[in-house]
């Protein structure tokens, strides 16, 4: 494995400890104060409610890498769906039967919502969640319409650097005066712009920048420690320097000091990350209760519904998001050869 691989690698079993601590997170502190536990959460668990701005961070990564090597914002915005939808879809279609067949019934929504969660924009109707998970993909989706408009829109020059210089101003401004915002302002400011999350979307892209193009600019080194510094402002201690953490941990991991964490389990954890976010918060919570129902420890019924998401996680995988992507690139791949110039003829 090269230097660089063993980079990228060691980001996806990143990605896949984030999924893991966000799964743990839901299944024991925050399942305890949703419904309470038999047995006293780990209070270290907390932390994971943040694994979700390391898929962010690396989701400003992977995306601006996806930008520089797709030539149209048509097959990038197929490459995002392909990547996407099957496996949301799965994950909504299973969801929705566990939590009608097991409960929670407070955590239950009609069909004709789930079919909107299909979007990924429900939130912006006003829609529930078929899983509370999803919030983050609403996040994720709305970044990259962004992403599509602005780096096809004006390239990657100084226009969207300028771009990202105001989104990060104004994200600072949005958590400093949170409370404050005008009703007229408070949808674009915390929805359209996600100004409590931006700065980390952006701080992968200018990682990736680093990691691609070699030294970064002064000007790039700025934006990227005012980036970082968001994180300070708009989460609260000690939370705020668990993200600050999380930044040098991904930091480490692009510039090669992390390789050690490329090994198989972590790896196959790593491809199944999406999966298993989609998958796992309602479905385990219906499998907690049914373990407490049937006088099961809480710690076993956690043990439980973790084995549970992981299984279904890997069907979904291997029998849903792995045969789309593959039938995307091989379409793609036809599709750019017989559209491509035959090649020039030499002279008898």
């Amino acid at each position: 494995m090269t230097d660089a691989n063993s980079r990228l690698k060691s980001l996806d079993a990143l990605r896949g400890l984030a999924a893991l601590i966000v799964v743990l997170f839901h299944y024991v502190p925050y399942y305890d104060k949703l419904y309470g536990h038999g047995f006293t959460p780990w209070s270290v668990l907390e932390y994971g409610r943040y694994g979700v701005h390391l898929f962010f961070m690396l989701s400003g990564f992977v995306i601006f890498m996806t930008l520089e090597r797709t030539q149209s914002a048509g097959w990038f915005g197929l490459a995002r769906a392909f990547r996407l939808l099957p496996a949301l879809w799965a994950g909504i279609a299973v969801t929705f039967v566990s939590v009608h067949l097991m409960g929670p019934a407070d955590r239950a929504v009609s069909f004709s919502e789930a079919l909107v969660n299909i979007t990924l924009l429900h939130e912006y109707f006003d829609v529930p969640h078929v899983d509370g998970a999803y919030w983050s993909l609403v996040i994720e989706a709305t970044f990259y319409i962004w992403m599509v408009l602005l780096f096809y829109g004006l390239g990657n020059g100084r226009a969207l650097q300028s771009i990202f210089w105001a989104w990060l101003v104004a994200s600072y401004l949005a958590v400093i005066y949170w409370t404050s915002i005008p009703d007229a302002l408070d949808f674009i400011v915390k929805d359209l712009l996600f100004t409590r999350y931006a700065p980390l979307f952006i701080s992968g892209m200018l990682i990736y920048r680093w990691h691609r193009h070699g030294r970064p600019l002064w000007q790039d080194r700025l934006m990227l420690l005012f980036a970082i510094g968001h994180c300070l402002v708009a989460y609260n201690a000690p939370f705020s320097y668990f993200v600050l953490g999380c930044y040098g941990v991904f930091i480490l991991a692009v510039t090669g000091n992390l390789n050690w964490l490329a090994t198989r389990p972590l790896l196959w954890l790593g491809s199944l990350s999406y999966a298993l976010y989609l998958i796992h918060q309602n479905v385990g919570y219906g499998v907690i209760r049914w373990s407490y129902d049937a006088d099961l420890p809480g710690w076993a019924g956690v043990c439980l519904a973790l084995a549970i998401a992981l299984i279904l996680a890997a069907s979904i995988h291997y029998v849903i998001e792995k045969p789309a992507l593959r039938w995307f690139r091989n379409h793609r791949q036809k599709s750019e050869s017989v559209s491509a110039p035959e090649p020039l003829q030499s002279l008898p």
